[in-house]
């Protein structure tokens, strides 16, 4: 929830487009779909057997009778080579045929179901904020995408912290919930959201040096259009390219009462360029761009904003033919994100510094540029002592912010403030392994950083310690997959450059002061967490398989910084009376301040659970969380943590039916409670969806959804205040189609 959410209700931004924006949309789509169509038809004749389900890095055992089981592939958060089930913490993997299924057109479809995961997107649907145990914004959930971490932030109503990339893009998503991802970067106590990219290896086929397709859909509510046209070429065995280009144009949507919801329409245009090269057999140079152009209208139509972003990310990796002494890989990335508003009519607003009123005439621009810097180095060597197996990692990483923002009536914008901030760690973490029933991961994280802008400057660093034991105590058929695990693990986040240093007047409906608080202390994300995980092939049938891990978690955040309204009667220190305004007619002033400030702690805890049951012709899935979240000030004043999300219970059925299973059909069920904390006008509410996929021969492909099948009206807690709230989708049919060629 935004800073000034306590003070009046969120502005409801939506999605529009200019002109000019659409023109570049159509051509660059156009021009891709025309050369990929070219390509692929001028080589269809020598096209082999080709399916459009991309094929997994690992699977489960068992042939499960040609079906694709994903349930075993290995995460992009493991530094040491697992998959999820194998993982000594709470990690959930979304790839495969559930992206397939959902047809998502941003964050919160992709992550539909994940437990602990919430997704406040407002009614944008295509930037999010993806919360993780209640824990959302200002780097509390690390989001990385190809190795490069996102942090594009604006102070204001809603969402804070954003990203946007394409659901159409992406390969697969690794969620790692908690701060035990030591090895993975500053700041991230709520956890790690890990999205990769699609490369030319995931999407050729065996024997391809070339391959296209091409994908259209359509929804009903919002009567949005997806185009999506994707290309990739092998120039040998060491190099291959990949590009993929995406259109969405969506109108405003209907909520489940039939009411249109102002301003969700959206136009998004999305792309990736990724190559590989493989110098040796033992290395791998991956080299990619992302790039979005997005634009929409926001403040119930007062301006339009234009969101262009540009990734670009290299990442080597090298090992020994043995794989012992030598792992090593090294990450660097660039992240360009700047916003421009512009205002379409004179609008009035209070000025941030003297209070008065002025008029911010059309044409006027307000601009948040970040640009981030990442470099991340490990290495793990594996080595024996005795009976004892390590795989030991060890790294550094650096992760540097620039932001520079300008107000639309001149100078710099005082709600996202400029300045740099730096942030730097090492780490060290052994994975002790004996005898196949005891394995222990001991690990220590080294973190600093130092915040600079003309009106202050904060440093700070700390020594965060993780240490895991895992044991497996069974050994025959039925429980030898099973194993339990306690973790504790320290995470540090240091303050954000607006967090310290927001200022000046609050601009709209009434003004108060926004003050910079300096002297933030950083916070401290302490867990306890008790799991299990239980992996079994051969169930009920010779090739099904099992998979189920739950978690009971147990989160202190020691100087949780958040939100704090002060009275500045009577006559205090920290919140002087802006006596001036008070006595101007007119002014707008109200006697309260907003600042940011350490509270005592914020103390999460909750339960999670997931499982998936595959057994080729019918699988089937069950998630739950449940969590609870509150703050504690320094004066031991108990209050609900407000972005704690709904527990949530969701339940999947499917089945791939004819003789190839070429026909996939299904439905979920989500049941969503109301979480302490919550505004008034949230409550409970339970989705159905269902959903179809028909692979019609080896080159085509038809897919369909059907959202919230009972036209449910419903708010998303994250996106509810104290008087209003952006009520989500009613009912949503999808269509799609892909065509593909290879040869």
């Amino acid at each position: 929830m935004g800073p000034v959410a306590r003070f009046e209700q969120n502005s409801r931004a939506g999605w529009g487009e200019t002109a000019a924006f659409k023109r570049r949309t159509v051509a660059l789509l156009t021009g891709v779909a025309a050369f990929t169509l070219g390509v692929t038809a001028a080589s269809a004749q020598q096209a082999p057997n080709t399916t459009l389900t991309t094929e997994p890095t690992v699977v489960t055992t068992g042939e499960n009778d040609g079906s694709v089981i994903i349930l075993d592939q290995i995460t992009i958060v493991s530094r040491t080579g697992e998959s999820a089930i194998d993982s000594l913490a709470s990690v959930s993997q979304v790839s495969g045929e559930e992206l397939e299924r959902r047809m998502a057109n941003g964050a919160a479809g992709v992550l539909f179901g994940v437990p602990g995961v919430a997704v406040q997107s407002d009614a944008k649907r295509a930037i999010s904020s993806i919360n993780i145990r209640g824990l959302q914004d200002f780097g509390r959930v690390a989001v990385i995408v190809d190795g490069s971490r996102q942090n594009f932030q604006r102070s204001g109503h809603g969402t804070q912290t954003v990203f946007a990339l394409d659901p159409e893009l992406i390969k697969q998503v690794d969620v790692i919930r908690g701060p035990v991802a030591n090895t993975y970067g500053s700041g991230a106590i709520g956890g790690v959201v890990a999205f990769e990219t699609k490369t030319a290896q995931d999407f050729l086929k065996d024997g391809e040096t070339w391959a296209g397709s091409v994908t259209g859909r359509y929804e009903t509510n919002g009567k949005g259009f997806t185009t999506s046209a994707t290309g990739a070429y092998k120039f040998s065995d060491a190099a291959d390219i990949l590009g993929n280009i995406v259109y969405r144009n969506f109108d405003d949507y209907k909520d489940g009462g039939g009411d249109t919801v102002a301003n969700s329409g959206f136009d998004v245009l999305s792309g990736i360029i990724n190559g590989t090269v493989r110098p040796t057999e033992n290395s791998e140079l991956k080299l990619g761009w992302i790039g979005a152009n997005d634009s929409w209208t926001e403040s119930s139509g007062s301006y339009d904003a234009e969101l262009k972003q540009n990734t670009f990310t290299a990442r080597y990796n090298i090992t020994d033919d043995e794989k012992k002494w030598l792992d090593l890989h090294i990450n660097a990335s660039v992240n360009s994100a700047a916003l421009t508003q512009t205002y379409l009519k004179d609008t009035v607003q209070f000025n941030s510094e003297t209070g008065r009123r002025v008029i911010i005439p059309a044409g006027a621009a307000a601009t948040y540029d970040l640009d981030t810097y990442g470099l991340d180095i490990w290495n793990t060597s594996r080595f024996e002592t005795g009976a004892l197996g390590h795989e030991l990692t060890y790294g550094g990483d650096v992760v540097s912010d620039d932001v520079v923002t300008t107000s639309a009536d001149g100078g710099a914008n005082v709600y996202t403030p400029s300045g740099k901030r730096t942030v730097w760690g090492l780490h060290v973490q052994d994975k002790i392994e004996y005898d196949e029933w005891l394995e222990i991961i001991g690990g220590l994280r080294y973190d600093s950083y130092k915040l600079d802008s003309d009106k202050a400057e904060a440093s700070g660093d700390r020594v965060s310690p993780r240490i895991t034991v895992g044991v497996s105590p069974f050994s025959n058929e039925a429980l030898k997959g099973l194993q339990f695990y306690g973790t504790y693990a320290e995470g540090y986040r240091s303050p954000s450059t607006s967090e310290t240093l927001i200022s000046g007047l609050h601009p709209n409906g009434v003004a108060f002061p926004f003050l910079p608080n300096p002297d933030l202390k950083p916070e401290t994300g302490k867990t306890w967490e008790f799991g299990l995980n239980y992996k079994r092939d051969g169930l009920v049938y010779s090739d099904d398989s099992l998979r189920l891990k739950a978690a009971y978690f147990n989160n202190d955040v020691d100087d949780y910084i958040g939100s704090a309204t002060l009275s500045a009667f009577p006559v205090n220190d920290v919140c002087p009376v802006r006596w001036d305004l008070l006595m101007t007619p007119g002014s707008g002033y109200i006697p309260i301040c907003f600042q940011y400030q350490n509270f005592a702690t914020a103390k999460i805890s909750g339960f999670e659970m997931e499982a998936v049951y595959d057994a080729g012709h019918v699988f089937a899935g069950l998630s739950a969380s449940i969590i609870d979240g509150y703050t504690v000030s320094y004066e031991g004043i108990r209050e609900d943590l407000t972005t704690t999300p709904s527990s949530q219970v969701t339940a999947s059925l499917g089945f791939r039916l004819l003789e190839d299973k070429s026909l996939t059909v299904g439905g979920e069920v989500q049941y969503n409670s109301k979480p302490d904390g919550a505004a008034a006008i949230v409550d409970d509410y339970t989705l159905v969806n269902l959903f179809a996929n028909y692979q019609v021969n080896e080159n085509f492909r038809l897919d369909f959804r059907a959202d919230n099948v009972f036209d449910v009206k419903y708010t998303n807690p994250l996106n509810a205040s104290t008087t209003t709230a952006i009520y989500e989708p009613g009912v949503t049919l999808k269509f799609g189609a892909t065509m593909r060629f290879g040869g």
